[in-house]
């Protein structure tokens, strides 16, 4: 039983087909392709023009990719004519485009207090979370008991030794009842919101645009939940860059 520290790392993100790019490779060369777009903006750029074009999904950017990709923005932002469509888009909230973007994090060492509001946001969200039923959390057993994640306002002080105390005990409470016979599915009914848990969560960009929007920092939210609201979006904007400008409207807005 120890203390534990949130640990978020993105497993997998939307990718392109080769499928894709041999069908976009006979206008609009794989390479040219590499250097102007990122997969996510690919992507997108096939979800809103299906929208309004006369173009198959399948030639969008094989035909208006260059268009596009390959101009400046039209509207005197920054970046290309796409990404100028891509601001439309989101001015006009036809985001039901982004939900074609998906992201799969591995979180770790968060708390139960978290998962609880984290399951709120539903729609475009899935989950597998680890399982105290099945995952013995007894000091004898392999977990070698349950982690916890004490929150920064219970660090302060004589709160900490309150805190950490009431942990041993739960952990105490546990072990008796598996010791007196208790299936662990019934023992772990003591364990506390702060026991910590590991989760691999999927999400596609519009939701996660709403999430950040909700539990960012300065907005009210949680600590914890804010902190993780904060490394999901770095964790985003570092392989899809031009999602950024979003994030920081989304806060602009709220």
């Amino acid at each position: 039983m120890a203390e534990t520290k949130m640990n978020v790392q993105l497993l997998a993100h939307t990718q392109l087909t080769q499928e894709f790019f041999d069908v976009a490779g006979d206008e609009f060369r794989d390479i040219l392709l590499n250097q102007l777009a990122t997969d996510g903006q690919v992507v997108a750029l096939s979800a809103i023009r299906t929208c309004y074009s006369a173009n198959k999904p399948s030639e969008i950017v094989a035909k208006e990719g260059a268009k596009y990709f390959g101009s400046k923005a039209s509207d005197g932002g920054g970046g290309t004519d796409a990404d100028r469509l891509f601001r439309q888009i989101v001015a006009s909230k036809h985001t039901s485009t982004l939900e074609h973007l998906t992201f799969t994090f591995a979180i770790e060492g968060v708390s139960r207090a978290l998962l609880a509001q984290l399951t709120r946001h539903r729609a475009g969200f899935s989950f597998s979370v680890q399982s105290q039923r099945y995952v013995r959390m007894g000091s004898g057993d392999r977990s070698g008991g349950f982690d916890y994640v004490v929150p920064k306002e219970a660090k302060i002080g004589a709160a900490e030794y309150v805190f950490v105390s009431a942990m041993e005990a739960a952990q105490k409470a546990y072990d008796d009842l598996r010791k007196a016979g208790v299936p662990a599915e019934d023992a772990r009914a003591v364990l506390p919101q702060a026991a910590s848990t590991n989760l691999v969560m999927t999400v596609n960009l519009r939701a996660l645009l709403d999430f950040y929007a909700k539990r960012r920092k300065g907005n009210g939210a949680q600590a914890e939940i804010a902190d993780l609201a904060e490394t999901l979006r770095q964790e985003v904007t570092e392989v899809e860059p031009w999602t950024a400008q979003f994030f920081e409207g989304v806060s602009a807005s709220v």
